[in-house]
């Protein structure tokens, strides 16, 4: 008889499996060096990433269930019976499976190497958890709050990574010219974008990267209005603000559509915004502070009496997430590298009208940027 066993706690599995991640073991080793450099310069001894998409980052786990503990020369990650096959194929460091929750033992592991001095992810971990941490430890240990250090190196994509996004950008402008082809009036706000959706799917990507974004009429002068059962008709503006999500790396478009004739005042409105959505991609270069794109959008708007309707930033990063650093803002002063991923949408909102916005995925350069998204961004006709 064959007897087949579940993995005790504690138990190392071996990383024997064939990653399926498109990223490389090599790119995640390389990421926990860089961290693993920050631990010593600051005399941690340790750091607990328990925030999913920086555990994704530093490993290539896309499970959701896993916490990684980071040391300067080492990691080990920690999972539950359930995810025992898929860490096995998609970790390149050291995995212990264990039973029941996960910080006693993650505790346990640092008490046995002795840890001190150990730093935790602010933004991410709960109070709970922060609490059930500390009183597992021993009085001697410390936690220490640490802040942005993943995620200002995630800010900064690889070749591969941007080929990433590229791919899931290029899947969600198909998916969006695949539907605007049955647009029509009386279709239901939430019909269109489910049926955005499931062009997405059809495509290869593994959902959207947000809920998808479809308002009509008026109610495109709602930056972030939910699909609802209002009904597309003649002579109105269309937004669909959509993203894809495709091997865990995000994109972002916004298109408008017109049903009908459009008027003078759409026009305009309409042609205001693509020259500040133009001026501002034309300000992006390595180097550039944020809000100096901003900035380009903004002054653009004004000219056209329209700035005190544009009533977000211009944009933002993107990634493993929909909304990533750096903001793309008027007090922003993050300088923009080569390598950054960013969305430039500016937009603007007339209560009683209607709203217009430009959304493009762009990847910074030292000289300037690439436009991923390949939509026209002309006004769309039906």
């Amino acid at each position: 008889m064959v007897k087949f066993s579940r993995p005790a706690p504690w138990q190392t599995v071996p990383s024997s499996s064939p990653r399926k991640s498109f990223v490389g073991a090599n790119e995640c080793a390389a990421r926990r060096r860089v961290l693993g450099r920050q631990l010593v310069e600051h005399d941690l001894d340790a750091l607990v990433v328990s925030s999913g998409p920086n555990v994704r980052y530093l490993t290539g786990y896309t499970g959701s269930n896993g916490l990684a503990v980071l040391l300067p020369d080492r990691t080990m990650f920690f999972t539950d019976p359930r995810y025992r096959i898929q860490a096995a194929q998609e970790v390149d460091c050291s995995v212990r499976v264990v039973s029941g929750p996960m910080l006693p033992h993650v505790a346990q592991y640092l008490r046995r190497i002795k840890s001190r001095r150990i730093g935790f992810e602010k933004s991410h971990m709960t109070v709970e958890a922060h609490q059930t941490l500390k009183d597992a430890l021993p009085m001697r240990s410390s936690l220490e709050p640490v802040v942005g250090w993943i995620e200002r190196q995630r800010a900064v994509k690889s070749h591969q990574e941007i080929s990433a996004i590229r791919r899931s950008v290029e899947l969600n402008s198909q998916a969006y010219e695949q539907t605007a082809k049955h647009i029509r009036p009386g279709m239901r706000e939430s019909e269109l974008a489910a049926e955005l959706d499931y062009r997405m799917r059809r495509q290869g990507a593994e959902g959207p990267a947000f809920e998808t974004i479809v308002a009509a009429g008026a109610r495109t002068a709602l930056p972030h209005a939910r699909p609802t059962s209002a009904t597309l008709r003649g002579g109105a503006l269309v937004l669909v603000d959509m993203g894809a999500m495709l091997d865990g790396y995000a994109s972002d478009m916004t298109r408008m559509l017109f049903l009908g004739r459009p008027g003078t005042r759409v026009k305009r409105a309409y042609h205001a915004v693509l020259e500040a959505q133009l001026a501002a991609i034309d300000a992006v270069h390595g180097g550039v502070r944020a809000q100096a794109v901003d900035r380009a959008a903004r002054r653009v708007l004004a000219g056209h009496g329209l700035a005190r309707e544009f009533v977000h930033s211009t944009g933002h990063g993107l990634g493993l997430e929909i909304h990533e650093p750096p903001r793309i803002g008027k007090k922003e002063k993050t300088p923009l590298l080569s390598g950054m991923t960013i969305t430039i949408e500016p937009g603007v909102y007339l209560e009683g009208f209607g709203g217009i916005r430009i959304e493009d995925t762009v990847a910074v350069t030292d000289n300037g940027c690439e436009v991923l998204t390949p939509t026209s961004k002309e006004l769309r006709i039906l």
